[in-house]
This record gives structure tokens, C-alpha cells and sequence, in this order.
């Protein structure tokens, strides 16, 4: 059997004074106007918000097409953190949330080439008799 390779005294002592390491819950806290960035509004979201067509099944419930509305997102928010902000900010009720991370592009001036950040996307489908008003 092997044993452990010897330590020195002041090492050990060292070791032994460590205290041990206490961390908080992980990750940040954002309010909701730090989590929703801004609406994008584009032909392709005004058309997802306008539109109506058969529901679709989503976590075992239906969930009606149309009724969705796009916003750019902090990056560190998630689906739940994202739902209770648009929640909040406009006073509707929030059925399903889709995100997806969008790489930035690279981008060249004169003779550097650089790259814009990546940013986070929010599809979040609301209640059938919910509607979001931007204009």
C-alpha cells in the first residue's frame, strides 16, 4: 500500500488554519428592467404577434400560436427570470418562453477586423386574451 508523500510542518499548519470556503446562492440577481433590454420589432415579430393558427403542445398543455412578442435579453437571465419580468413591466400573463443566444457578426473597419458582441433572444408567448401594445 502506498503512502502519502510527506508534508511539511508549516504547510500543514497552514492547512489546518484554512477556513472553510462559504459561497452565496449562485449567479446574479437582475430586476426586471435590467432583465428586458428592449422589444424587437421586426416584420418577422409583428407577424408572430398578430398571427393566429391551430395551438401547439408545449410541456403538455396547449399553447396557442400567434400572441408572441421578441425582446433582447441580458445574457444571464433565464426562462423563469425572463417570464416574471415581462410579467411585471406589462401586466400580462406569460405562457411559454423560447431563448436562443445570436452570434455576433464580424464586422470590419479600414484594415481591423473585429467582432460585435453576442446577445441573448427572448421569445416569450402570451395568454390568448393578453396583448402587448408597443406603439
Amino acid at each position: 500500500m502506498a503512502r502519502s508523500r510527506p508534508h511539511p510542518k508549516r504547510y500543514v499548519r497552514k492547512l489546518e488554519a484554512r477556513k472553510p470556503c462559504v459561497h452565496g446562492e449562485a449567479g446574479i440577481e437582475l430586476r426586471p428592467h435590467q432583465v428586458i433590454l428592449r422589444p424587437l420589432v421586426t416584420e418577422k415579430t409583428t407577424h408572430a404577434a398578430t398571427r393566429s393558427t391551430k395551438p401547439r403542445v408545449v410541456d403538455g398543455k396547449e399553447v396557442a400560436r400567434g400572441n408572441a412578442y421578441a425582446f433582447e435579453v441580458h445574457m444571464l437571465a433565464n426562462k423563469n427570470s425572463i417570464a416574471a419580468a415581462v410579467q411585471e413591466l406589462f401586466n400580462v400573463r406569460v405562457e411559454a418562453v423560447r431563448t436562443q443566444v445570436r452570434k455576433g457578426k464580424s464586422v470590419r473597419y479600414r484594415q481591423s477586423v473585429g467582432k460585435q458582441s453576442d446577445w441573448k433572444r427572448a421569445v416569450v408567448t402570451l395568454n390568448v386574451e393578453d396583448k402587448i401594445d408597443f406603439f
